[in-house]
């Protein structure tokens, strides 16, 4: 499904549930403070993360992540919270949301010819964040009476993603005043570029990616001149834009980087996901007959994916064995190697798989969430729960982790945990009344013990409270 499809629905229901977002206090006299901007990210993200045009795939996130939050290191807030995740949309698009989220679209990850030039669109994002651009804007249209704080923050994600779907948006919430607003300004866009630029140099990156990057999509845009990428515009490209960057990386050295072997898996990934699942296997067997591939393990990895998908599991097995026997070292080809062998009855060596991946990468999720799978399925659900409560007390809060919890303990039968855990899965996503309603159940499970129990009311009273304050009116 088109990620515009899904933000019209998206936007159209934030609008009618504006009174549940948090209380941000006036922001008439001045931007966002960094939590009330957080706050009102995370009440975005909460709906964007329940929608199928959110990629929930831990690969994918371990990785945008894991690169993000190097560049976030070398930008001028590194300790700033971000998070970074994938929009199932072809186009080529990024964005950034109050609180340090950022959006890419699939389209992006597969057009950028190098992982620098991935790089550039994530660094001008986090200096979007970092330079509080948003804040400011939704502060400026508040002080000007334009439209509440709950439409302004769902057209402002609206136009990030889409300048289309945020007339929409901004329509239904009757606002149209502030569209020509919505749109960084070309201070913001230079300023951006700037410390985008800084952020590429510091981390070790070819700065001259970015203007590469920018340059092929403007030509794109004279090329076809009615289907202009997404990502201009939202993010308005001129040519004076490009000489400036050019301008600035005078006399810079052009760097020879190469991919990771994880960029190179993760496209991989993304293509064999995409689409007809037979259509991408024989597009992989192609690529594999005509030796026509970055890298042999990527392509095998992505035609392993889609064999899967195809429910063809004594192939992928095969294609498994020769993709292992590259000796190319990956936990994402140790995460895939394991679920080949479960999904073709080796439970006992998909385990060991999942676990000696997991001693040299014990933070990765797909391994995380791959292994606890496993172990619930292979009727091991106590294990898995002692595996899961180390994970979750030195984790940040995950809610899938909390998923697997309660899977687990609905096969021992504890009800009172199952709802407890699945409570956590709803507080963490953001609703907080499903979350009430299992700790209510959870209340009348008619198991636990003491501790238990008196963890099920201590924790119902801290929501309740919770969101009591998040329904006051702002």
């Amino acid at each position: 499904m088109k990620f515009q499809t899904v933000m019209v629905a998206l936007l159209l229901s934030s609008l009618a549930v504006a009174d549940e977002l948090p209380d941000l206090g006036d922001v008439s006299q001045s931007a966002l403070s960094p939590v009330q901007e957080r706050k009102l990210g995370e009440g975005i993200m909460a709906q964007i993360r329940s929608n199928p045009a959110y990629l929930d795939d831990p690969e994918v996130a371990d990785y945008l992540n894991t690169l993000g939050y190097g560049l976030v290191a070398n930008s001028p807030d590194p300790a700033g919270p971000f998070e970074f995740f994938v929009i199932s949309d072809g186009s080529i698009n990024a964005f950034a949301l109050p609180g340090g989220f950022i959006g890419v679209h699939a389209g992006l990850l597969l057009t950028a010819q190098s992982e620098s030039e991935l790089a550039s669109v994530l660094s001008h994002e986090i200096a979007h964040v970092t330079q509080r651009h948003i804040a400011r804007l939704i502060a400026a249209q508040q002080r000007a009476g334009l439209a509440s704080m709950a439409a302004l923050a769902v057209a402002i994600l609206a136009a990030r993603s889409n300048s289309q779907v945020s007339a929409a948006a901004i329509a239904a919430a009757q606002a149209g005043a502030i569209q020509s607003q919505l749109n960084f300004t070309r201070e913001h866009e230079r300023e951006a570029d700037r410390i985008g630029l800084q952020i590429m140099e510091k981390s070790g990156l070819d700065v001259h990616a970015m203007p590469a990057f920018f340059d092929r999509l403007q030509k794109a845009t004279r090329v076809y001149e009615n289907s202009a990428p997404s990502y201009l515009r939202t993010h308005p490209l001129t040519f004076e834009r490009i000489a400036d960057i050019q301008s600035r990386i005078q006399g810079a050295a052009f760097r020879q980087i190469a991919d990771s072997l994880e960029f190179q898996l993760v496209r991989a990934r993304l293509s064999a996901l995409d689409g007809n699942a037979r259509e991408a296997v024989v597009s992989f067997d192609r690529l594999l007959e005509e030796r026509k591939f970055g890298t042999e393990a990527a392509t095998r990895y992505g035609l392993v994916v889609a064999l899967l998908r195809v429910g063809d599991k004594v192939r992928a097995r095969k294609e498994v064995a020769l993709l292992t026997g590259l000796k190319v070292k990956s936990p994402m080809i140790d995460a895939l190697a394991a679920q080949t062998l479960i999904s073709g009855g080796e439970v006992e060596k998909g385990l060991a798989t999942y676990r000696d991946s997991l001693r040299a990468n014990p933070t990765r999720r797909a391994l995380i969430y791959g292994y606890a799978d496993a172990l619930i399925a292979a009727n091991k659900a106590a294990d898995a729960i002692q595996f899961l409560n180390a994970k979750v007390d030195g984790r940040p809060a995950e809610p899938q982790l909390y998923e697997f919890q309660a899977r687990a303990y609905t096969a021992l039968g504890k009800r009172l945990l199952q709802h407890r855990a699945l409570a956590e899965v709803y507080a963490l996503r953001g609703n907080l009344p499903a979350a009430i309603e299992q700790l209510h159940i959870a209340q009348r499970a008619g198991d636990g013990d003491f501790y238990q129990k008196s963890s099920v009311e201590a924790r119902l009273k801290e929501l309740v409270a919770a969101d009591t304050e998040n329904r006051r009116k702002p």
